[in-house]
């Protein structure tokens, strides 16, 4: 398998790994960054741009991203606190009055970053072009009673995530999150991401799907669900099942009017470098430009706030403001790093101790919720070259 790119020397490790998940792991299309210390050491792609076409994935070519999404919606919030304009222990309501309706009145601004508000499903499901209205959406979780006690436990919001943090970012600044992210985020960086994806970029992104499991493994990433996780997507009276579900059907992923939706939660599009250069920005100068992160505001980011068995996702996670913390079920560089995966593919991180920062797209998702394969070879080749 032939790919395109460069890595700097030493890191030649990740560029075999890249490889072999073309051979090995069924990659149709992907790409793979990484920054060490604010420069990029590691910018290979390969395959095709659409999962099912024969146009050559570009240096430039971009993807959806998924709960990738989340890590940057984040960021709005935690810059927004750093700045002076959102307190993260106030309540919700005092920022939003209609969200103390059901018993939410005690939910507190990081429980929402945190995954502890409580409102990982709705009761009335929306449809996607229902969903893609950040008022509906909005109404929807504000009326809403919580599953549990706000603050009181965590499950994996993933979808709501959506209309909570774009909701209170409008109430804050008065303007959508995407735009904010644009004009304070990606533009400054010179990221390439987008959140409502706007019709002059449509052409840079590939076509994705869903992909069957390759025959072997041969990095033993792989594991089989546990009983009790398989048993809860199963059960459409499952919190994980439902919370899933909070947008029925599925949207249409390669729809261009779902892409340019703003859903923080689910539908970034991304280049590999436009996701690693973000967390490259989290914690340090990029290219010895723009950082958007204090040093008190990183370790807001990775602190832990939330762990043990998740109500929707069953297995144990660990989340600090917003942001998954390496542990079992997000296995990132080192315990001091945070970012966020994306459903069955896309990873980003940055690890602050070792200057590195990951992005990974692809147009194949697989079955993984949090740690697919592909990105754990590349996070091994890369924890190989760095050290532990």
């Amino acid at each position: 398998m032939d790919v395109n790119g460069a890595v700097a020397e030493g890191f030649e490790p990740v560029r075999e790994a890249f490889v072999r998940n073309f051979e090995a792991l069924g990659d149709r299309g992907a790409a793979v960054a990484v920054y060490r210390d604010g420069h990029k050491v590691v910018d290979l792609w390969g395959g095709t741009q659409d999962v099912d076409g024969t146009e050559p994935w570009q240096r430039g070519t971009a993807q959806i991203v998924r709960s990738a999404t989340k890590g940057v919606a984040a960021a709005v919030l935690l810059l927004l606190h750093q700045r002076g304009e959102l307190d993260l222990d106030a309540p919700v309501g005092e920022y939003w009055p209609q969200f103390k309706a059901a018993g939410k009145e005690r939910t507190r601004v990081w429980h929402l970053l945190a995954h502890r508000t409580g409102v990982p499903v709705l009761d009335t499901p929306l449809t996607p072009a229902q969903a893609a209205d950040p008022v509906l959406g909005a109404e929807a979780v504000a009326a809403q009673a919580p599953a549990w006690e706000p603050g009181a436990d965590h499950g994996y919001h993933a979808q709501t995530y959506s209309w909570l943090t774009g909701e209170l970012v409008r109430r804050v600044t008065g303007r959508g999150i995407g735009e904010w992210i644009a004009a304070e985020i990606t533009g400054p960086v010179g990221a390439d991401f987008w959140l409502g994806l706007p019709y002059a970029e449509q052409a840079r992104v590939g076509r994705v799907a869903q992909l069957d499991e390759p025959p072997v493994d041969p990095h033993g990433l792989r594991a089989r669900p546990k009983r009790a996780v398989s048993e809860a997507y199963a059960d459409p009276g499952s919190l994980t099942r439902r919370a899933f579900a909070a947008i029925t059907p599925l949207p249409d992923e390669n729809d261009p009017e779902y892409r340019a939706a703003a859903l923080p939660a689910s539908n970034g599009i991304a280049t590999a470098d436009g996701l690693a250069r973000f967390y490259a920005s989290l914690v340090g100068e990029v290219d010895g430009g723009t950082r958007l992160f204090t040093p008190e505001t990183v370790e807001l980011a990775r602190t832990e706030r939330s762990a043990g068995p998740d109500r929707v996702l069953v297995v144990h996670t660990r989340f600090g403001l917003g942001y998954m913390l390496h542990g079992a079920a997000s296995p990132l560089l080192a315990p001091t790093s945070f970012g966020h995966p994306g459903r069955g593919g896309a990873l980003g991180f940055a690890d602050p101790e070792s200057g590195i920062a990951f992005g990974y797209v692809t147009n194949g998702f697989r079955k993984s919720v949090t740690a697919d394969p592909r990105a754990q070879a590349l996070v091994r080749a890369v924890r190989g070259v760095v050290g532990p």
